[in-house]
């Protein structure tokens, strides 16, 4: 779980010379954040936050945030609005694709006179029945919905059929909350099914093949142990790619749980290729000398490129001639042309004649 931290506000705070306490925007994005937290007592004049495409699932912890004009929630896991009555200024709220069903959650938002502009596009309460004149109706200040203006015939109409409209929208919140109740159920056993096959194949003991060998020397034994653990290890990577391959193929329904789960497939992909890479000291590379002790310059091609040395008699010059990788960018190349020497660099590997 990633947390909110002092550290990860300053780092993004280098506009503001690293000060948190007077910062007026921030931009906590793509962090895989999983809670809003901290920032309400950190940074009370924050004017603009942006926290889209993390993993939160609960709007909270910014009701202190007076000054906040403009939050950016977009791509997260969103299921209700709450929780914003004390950001007295906010006038723009982003919540594209996030899953909220709870339309009805927006009347929490019915005292923010200064709220404009709502973005709900992408979420499941888009696709009710009346879901623009119920949300018209309830908040009567907005100027603009999921980047539409509202035309005040438009709002007139959404108030006149509230009563019709809102029994409507009740049900149809009914039937999503049934919906989830039943994508959570079926999540959490396939957490517990993938639970107890991680349990049973780290619990295997490798090494014995089901066969008891007598009347042999170490050499075999040794020779023989070598091969069950070689084939073991090659077994063990097949499955786990096997595992992979599984888990990417599978159509499953864009929930919450789901994107969660795809975020912790990502982060044991990201460990488990980190756990590849040798330990310990790596390779020093090579130091390339351009000069002998003695200060003399040293023919150099490190970069091992085809090159020519000709005399041009007509034009009384001597012509280098240095073959360049394809579509290689001129900036890439540095030229140093001396009375006794010539350095051509491309890609930062040396040249010398």
């Amino acid at each position: 779980m990633v947390r909110i931290t002092e550290d990860l506000i300053r780092r993004r705070a280098e506009h503001n010379n690293l000060e948190i306490s007077t910062l007026e925007e921030v931009s906590l994005h793509q962090q895989d954040i999983e809670k809003i937290e901290h920032i309400d007592k950190w940074c009370r004049d924050l004017k603009i936050l942006y926290l889209q495409s993390n993993l939160i699932p609960k709007i909270e912890n910014v009701g202190r945030l007076k000054k906040l004009e403009y939050i950016n929630l977009a791509l997260n896991n969103i299921e209700r609005i709450e929780n914003l009555e004390g950001c007295e200024s906010l006038k723009k709220l982003d919540l594209t694709v996030n899953f909220v069903g709870e339309l009805t959650s927006i009347e929490c938002l019915c005292d923010s006179y200064n709220l404009q502009e709502i973005f709900l596009t992408g979420n499941p309460c888009v696709s009710y029945e009346g879901y623009r004149e119920y949300v018209l109706a309830t908040l009567p200040q907005l100027k603009r919905l999921d980047g539409k203006d509202i035309s005040k015939s438009e709002r007139i109409k959404a108030v006149q059929h509230f009563d019709e409209i809102k029994p409507k929208i009740l049900e149809q919140q009914k039937e999503y909350a049934k919906q989830r109740a039943k994508e959570k159920a079926e999540a959490e056993e396939q957490e517990r099914i993938k639970t107890a096959k991680e349990l049973a194949r780290k619990e295997r003991k490798p090494g014995f093949d089901g066969r008891w060998y007598t009347d042999i020397n170490d050499e075999d034994f040794e020779k023989r142990k070598d091969k069950g653990d070689n084939e073991e290890k090659i077994k063990e990577i097949e499955e786990e790619n096997k595992h992979d391959e599984e888990f990417w193929d599978e159509e499953v329904p864009y929930t919450p749980e789901s994107r969660i789960a795809v975020h912790k497939q990502r982060e044991e992909t990201r460990k488990k290729e980190e756990q590849k890479k040798p330990s310990g000291p790596q390779m020093i590379k090579r130091e390339v000398r351009l000069e002998t002790d003695d200060g003399q310059k040293m023919n150099v091609n490190e970069a091992k490129i085809p090159f020519c040395l000709s005399d041009d008699e007509e034009n009384n010059a001597i012509v280098l001639d240095v073959g360049c990788y394809k579509y290689l960018d001129t900036s890439l190349i540095d030229v140093d042309v001396q009375p006794t020497h010539v350095k051509v660099e491309i890609k930062g590997k040396v040249g010398l004649l």
